[in-house]
């Protein structure tokens, strides 16, 4: 094996997706192993692999690491992505852990049925427009600084710009009251790791389709 972090997960989104934007904004190369059966999945678990029976499972440092917060808030520290004391690092969890709320619900969405689409894409929007991206556009005008925290590039700069992307495919002018966030998200995408993370032929997951979902269903039947 490599010294390159391993990654295994289904061959999409998911879970797994802030931890790839992680390493590629860190400038990490990473290889990774697609769950595509069920079979797979139970010898993880015979192995003793999967520490909780569940994915994303990612092999790090002579570790078999599991629960994806556990997994980005390692990799923040190791690449100087976790602030510069507690107080840093207490705001950038804060600010993790409200885009994860956010970011749930579009995680959510490939899974609700097709009746159901057209509400939940209206709740993603209420709740990115009235409750998460107002405190992000806050922060950023009142400290005038290109980062979230610290003036120095985080772990919470990298899950809100995914965050931004995310909402921005089911709602095209999600950002247009939120002039701050158009700035960060232009100056973000334009820092030479994102930057190719973003290109195509990256690491980067297209937007889950009903193929992914047929998979990952089938796997954790």
């Amino acid at each position: 094996m490599s010294g390159k972090p391993r990654l295994t997960y289904f061959n999409g989104r998911g879970r797994m997706e802030p931890v790839r934007w992680l390493l590629a904004a860190a400038g990490v190369e990473f290889e990774e192993i697609f769950l595509e059966t069920r079979e797979q999945l139970l010898k993880l678990i015979k192995d003793g692999a999967l520490l909780f029976q569940q994915v994303p499972l990612v092999e790090i440092d002579g570790m078999k690491m599991v629960q994806t917060r556990a997994i980005l808030s390692y990799i923040a520290g190791k690449y100087n992505l976790y602030g510069k004391d507690l107080k840093e690092r207490a705001l950038i969890d804060m600010y993790v852990e409200g885009i994860a709320d956010l970011m749930q619900m579009i995680l959510k969405f490939p899974f609700s049925p097709p009746e159901a689409k057209e509400k939940n894409i209206a709740s993603v929007a209420e709740r990115a427009t009235k409750r998460y991206f107002p405190v992000f556009e806050k922060v950023l005008k009142q400290h005038g600084q290109d980062f979230l925290v610290g003036n120095q590039f985080s772990w919470a700069d990298v899950q809100l710009l995914e965050a931004i992307l995310a909402v921005e495919e089911k709602i095209p002018a999600v950002l247009s009251g939120f002039p701050q966030l158009q700035a960060f998200k232009t100056k973000m995408s334009n820092m030479p790791t994102i930057k190719k993370f973003l290109q195509s032929g990256s690491p980067r997951k297209p937007p889950p389709d009903e193929r992914y979902v047929a998979t990952v269903v089938e796997i954790l039947k």
